[in-house]
């Protein structure tokens, strides 16, 4: 079964390799890393790790957490594809229109970040946005309130506020928006918090995503 694991570590050569090491050793398998977010001393990494199926998934925490100075901020199953050049794939989609653009984008978005699900948003009338496109495991919603619009900058949203179905904080959902077009693109994850370089990438992608699909 495979995993992601957000680990902040130690900003320091070998610091990571270190962390490989340790997890091999409980028999897991890096599928891959990618350096989320660096600050002066520390850096934040989501790993896709396999473990084989007689093991449990604390042995990653508790291997992980050997490593000095190292944090296990989240760990979650994972059942995503691995695919290393995915933004470049899905732009290529856009550009070419072999899929319905705004349900490609949808989809690929939720690959991209990791996301349990992705909502392409009209611009509101009355406050009210309709629901565009929807890709990933998302909610079944036609409308949604936007007392937090505009979207720009992409920033998180608070789940508990009331505008968010009840449901969607009692699934541990973290909330990112992000411009597009004259619309916006919502995207939500279980239990993996949005960082601030990750929130600066999805603004560039939807940018990008949007200068593409309308061509």
């Amino acid at each position: 079964m495979s995993y992601l694991l957000r680990l902040v570590l130690p900003d320091r050569p070998g610091a990571l390799g270190a962390v490989a090491t340790a997890l091999g050793e409980v028999g897991a398998d890096i599928l891959t890393v990618d350096v989320i977010e660096r600050s002066p001393g520390r850096a934040t990494d989501d790993l896709v790790v396999q473990l084989p199926p007689d093991k449990l998934a604390d042995s990653l925490v508790s291997a992980a957490s050997t490593v000095p100075g190292v944090t296990v901020e989240s760990i979650r199953p994972y059942a995503g594809q691995i695919d290393p050049h995915r933004e470049l794939e899905l732009l290529n989609k856009l550009f070419t229109g072999s899929e319905e653009p705004l349900f490609a984008l949808t989809d690929g978005v939720t690959r991209i970040f990791r996301a349990g699900w992705a909502l392409v948003l009209g611009e509101p009338i009355d406050g009210e946005a309709k629901v565009l496109a929807a890709g990933g495991a998302a909610p079944e919603v036609e409308t949604l309130l936007t007392p937090w619009w505009p979207p720009a900058p992409a920033r998180s949203l608070d789940v508990e506020d009331e505008w968010a179905p009840s449901h969607w904080s009692r699934l541990g959902t973290e909330l990112a928006v992000a411009p597009l077009g004259h619309g916006a693109l919502l995207v939500g994850r279980p239990a993996l918090r949005w960082l601030p370089s990750e929130l600066l990438r999805l603004q560039h992608f939807a940018a990008i995503a949007a200068t593409v699909t309308s061509a």
